[in-house]
């Protein structure tokens, strides 16, 4: 296929869809990220106003408890997914402002239950336990997200995962000693959230790092050195990913990282685009659009990946298009 620009994958039908008012966190990402609304657009700013008005940020909101946290019973990232320190992941992946009062409580609680004096914000699973770098990454990118660069908690996680980065080899315990491809690709997506301006020479050398373990690989195949076989979560793209990751969130990564145009990774922008399908929506015209594969809905305080059961889902499409929008942008 002759590609001109990423248009030739989203028309008119397909944003329309994204910026249907009822799932307020994809209109503004899609107003954001794939229509370029300027800041001080009153469309992007009512879209922001109304995340946690209803969908499900206001949903998660409604759940917080008093004193900051979500369950009464609840260990760092226990129990998966419900815990506090997920729903604040989720928050700012739904694009809530970490300035709204609820969200700095759910802060401070997990800052105060969760972290180390080194910064980290170590796992207590029976099985998997210590700094697990992939989520300690998942948390470090949702305060950025949240708007706390300069916290000095904050500050230290991002120092914690650097010096992490830093030893090169990304070595995990539980991949047989074997780099941990999922935690780079969550530490690229982590790093790439530091304003530039604050960013450290430092973290914008572990920012390069991370990009080329990921370039050097085989990403469109998932191949990166392993004691088990490729892990097929690679190709089933989903939102959100939870523990695991995917090819489409590794190119929003490496888009972040500048990567842009480096021909090692145009076989996975390939594989994003061939993705796409004509899909079945109920009481609507089918659209060609991409669909959740491994949906983890039911597992969740709140479901994110709203009501798409399995069909087309609002969030792949709005992601894969934000990768074909970088890598094919109109002329």
């Amino acid at each position: 296929m002759s590609i001109r620009d990423w248009r030739q994958f989203a028309d008119d039908q397909v944003l329309s869809w994204l910026l249907e008012p009822t799932y307020p966190s994809i209109r503004y990402w899609t107003l954001l990220y794939l229509l370029d609304t300027p800041a001080d657009d009153r469309q992007l700013s009512s879209a922001r106003e109304a995340i946690p008005q209803y969908g499900p940020a206001a949903e998660i909101l409604a759940l917080q408890r008093p004193d900051g946290s979500w369950l009464a019973e609840e260990d760092a990232y226990k129990p998966m997914y419900k815990s506090t320190v997920w729903q604040l992941i989720f928050l700012s992946e739904l694009g809530a402002d970490g300035r709204d009062e609820r969200i700095e409580r759910g802060v401070d609680h997990v800052l105060a239950t969760m972290q180390r004096a080194d910064g980290s914000f170590p796992a207590t699973w029976r099985a998997y336990y210590g700094n697990l770098m992939y989520c300690h990454s998942l948390v470090t990118r949702a305060l950025l997200r949240l708007g706390y660069a300069q916290d000095e908690r904050v500050r230290q996680a991002v120092e914690f995962l650097v010096h992490w980065v830093d030893g090169g080899d990304f070595i995990c315990r539980y991949n047989q000693g074997y780099p941990c491809s999922w935690a780079v690709v969550e530490a690229i997506l982590a790093l790439t959230q530091i304003p530039p301006a604050l960013r450290s020479a430092a973290a914008k050398a572990a920012i390069h790092e991370c990009g080329e373990f990921l370039a050097n690989g085989d990403l469109a195949h998932g191949n990166y050195p392993t004691a088990t076989e490729v892990s097929d979560h690679w190709f089933r793209f989903s939102f959100p990913r939870g523990y695991n990751t995917d090819i489409l969130e590794a190119m929003l990564g490496l888009d972040a990282a500048s990567y842009v145009g480096d021909e090692r990774l145009l076989p996975a922008v390939d594989f994003i685009i061939s993705e796409r399908r004509l899909l079945k929506r109920v009481r609507q015209e089918p659209t060609y659009a991409w669909k959740s594969q491994h949906a983890i809905t039911g597992r969740l305080l709140v479901d994110l990946d709203w009501r798409c059961r399995g069909g087309p889902s609002k969030w792949t499409t709005l992601l894969a298009l934000r990768v074909v929008k970088d890598w094919y942008p109109q002329s």
